[in-house]
């Protein structure tokens, strides 16, 4: 008998090492790091590098990518499935039996294993939910001329479109399910003629073609950068855009939050200024791997660890709250638990509550969400190119994310930070948050006036060089850090070519721009044998 027992529990522990399981695997180190930063061309765009050097933001070993040979050396373990990478965590993604991932440890580059099952891990689990179960059910109502304005009126968006501030020279990333027919559909044919589409990537099918599998991401980037003429505008229609497909509708699994880390660095090396992101995790197609109460608290989840990271990088990640208020489970999802991150819910037209949306407080006693923005019978662009109406947190994230890239256009040597804290304290509920709405409803009007008279020798600008206004019509001014009187500035075309070059001092630091064309450049400033860029518009 006890023979027969001890098999059984042989075969037991066999059968529980068989089943398939999900894990990141982080690695010890990488290679050419010293190269890599002292010559950052080599891992990421011009265009990420100037804004990192604007705002001040370091580049280091996090932006070098993951060891090749290292992934290279598990691919060839049998039984083992790479799914994704991650350079800010140093880590992959895997799938196989939990004997050949634990297996993975006798690597002396392999450092940890965490998996997604919580329970080997020794982390609870959660409730699974249909995230997009609100969105999908479209609400057949009627437009009428300016179907867009009450959703960008009630922020105040359209002062700053106003001013001119559309987002024009700003880059935004939107990260969701799929964007069937950004390629043909009229709602984006000014995108296209313009150019503005600069880059599209699927995640999942590692392919540039982003239809995806959902057309939820076409839906919630219509509210930043679609525009139909006298029907719809969107918050930001002047911007340029990556689009990556990150999420897998038929599945839910952990490698979402994966792909969902890897598009944040993928955006980062390319420049990109605002991400949006309509989506969230807390339950999985198998309940072991489910985020709990406990494990939204901003700091544990892989995509919370990786939406910190993107904060710490300079970027503003706009993220939906989730579409839970009405449920047992009602708190925000991840990654919108991360202070790093600029969560978003929903409220009607008039600006109350919807019920759907999902509240805080995080379990560490965080008012969630951040701000809200209409999330209820919200105007988009359908794929047919007509305007319809959706309701969900999907929307009112995206309706936020396009105001706040006008926003910083205004003053993009403005740190993430700072603007993510001017917003909400422009919102009518900043002295008394609620769990419902948190800081409520910002004003771009007053948060512009706020940014504005922030002075250019603030704390936060006294070691960097500034540049204003920006864009530009004629004269633009150099503000100087502490300890510089004098440099270089010089201007270049988009195609390297010097237009303009001349001293410039502490005081005598304006430089007429009146006869270049109108458009984009880059100001490159020299002192001290240190060189600083920035792009402006020209007007």
């Amino acid at each position: 008998m006890k023979k027969l027992l001890l098999i059984f529990t042989i075969l037991w522990i066999q059968q529980g090492f068989a089943q398939s399981q999900d894990a990141w695997v982080f690695f010890a180190d990488k290679e050419n790091v010293e190269a890599s930063l002292a010559d950052p061309i080599l891992i990421m765009t011009q265009e990420a590098i100037d804004r990192k050097t604007l705002q001040g933001t370091p580049i280091d070993e996090r932006d070098v990518p993951v060891n090749e040979n290292y992934i290279t050396q598990i691919k060839n373990i049998y039984g083992i499935t790479v799914r994704s990478k991650s350079k800010w965590m140093n880590c992959i993604y895997v799938i196989g039996d939990q004997y050949n991932i634990e297996s993975l440890l006798d690597f002396s580059f392999v450092t940890d294993v965490e998996y997604a099952d919580k329970s080997l891990n020794l982390f609870p689990g959660g409730p699974i939910e249909n995230k997009f179960a609100l969105e999908e059910a479209s609400q057949n109502i009627n437009y009428n001329y300016g179907a867009a304005a009450n959703q960008i009126e009630m922020l105040s968006g359209d002062y700053l479109h106003e001013l001119d501030y559309t987002g024009e020279g700003m880059i935004v990333a939107v990260l969701d399910a799929g964007f069937p027919s950004i390629d043909t559909n009229p709602g984006f044919q000014k995108m296209r003629d313009e150019n503005r589409i600069l880059g599209t990537y699927d995640f999942e099918a590692r392919i540039e073609n982003v239809n995806g599998t959902s057309s939820h991401g076409f839906n919630t980037s219509s509210d930043i950068g679609g525009f139909l003429q006298d029907e719809f505008v969107g918050t930001a229609p002047q911007a340029s855009f990556y689009f990556f497909v990150t999420e897998y509708t038929p599945s839910e699994t952990p490698v979402e939050e994966a792909w969902w880390v890897e598009a944040l660095e993928r955006s980062d090396s390319l420049g990109v200024d605002v991400v949006n992101t309509s989506l969230g995790y807390r339950g999985y197609d198998n309940p072991n791997y489910d985020h709990s109460y406990e494990d939204l608290d901003g700091q544990t989840t892989f995509s919370a660890r990786g939406a910190n990271i993107a904060f710490d990088k300079g970027m503003i990640l706009v993220t939906s709250a989730g579409n839970s208020g009405n449920t047992d489970f009602p708190t925000v999802g991840t990654p919108g638990d991360s202070p790093g991150t600029l969560t978003i819910g929903a409220v009607n037209s008039n600006g109350n509550y919807a019920s759907f949306s999902s509240i805080g407080p995080t379990v560490d006693g965080r008012v969630k969400p951040d701000l809200m923005a209409q999330g209820v019978s919200a105007a988009v662009i359908n794929t047919g190119g007509n305007v319809d109406f959706s309701s969900g947190t999907s929307f009112s994230s995206p309706i936020m994310a396009g105001v706040i890239t006008c926003l910083w256009q205004s003053r993009p040597e403005v740190p993430n930070g700072h603007i993510m804290q001017i917003v909400r304290e422009s919102a009518n509920l900043y002295n008394n948050p609620t769990d419902q709405m948190g800081y409520g409803i910002p004003n771009f009007e007053n948060a512009y006036a706020a940014l504005q008279e922030l002075g250019f020798e603030d704390e936060f600008l006294m070691s960097n060089f500034a540049l204003y206004p920006n864009p530009v019509t004629s004269k633009i001014n150099i503000s100087f850090p502490e300890g510089i009187s004098n440099c270089t500035f010089t201007i270049y075309s988009i195609l390297g070519n010097k237009v303009l070059s001349t001293e410039i001092s502490r005081n005598l630091n304006s430089v007429n721009i009146e006869s270049l064309n109108s458009g984009m450049y880059i100001a490159s400033i020299n002192s001290n044998n240190k060189q600083i860029s920035f792009k402006i518009i020209k007007e």
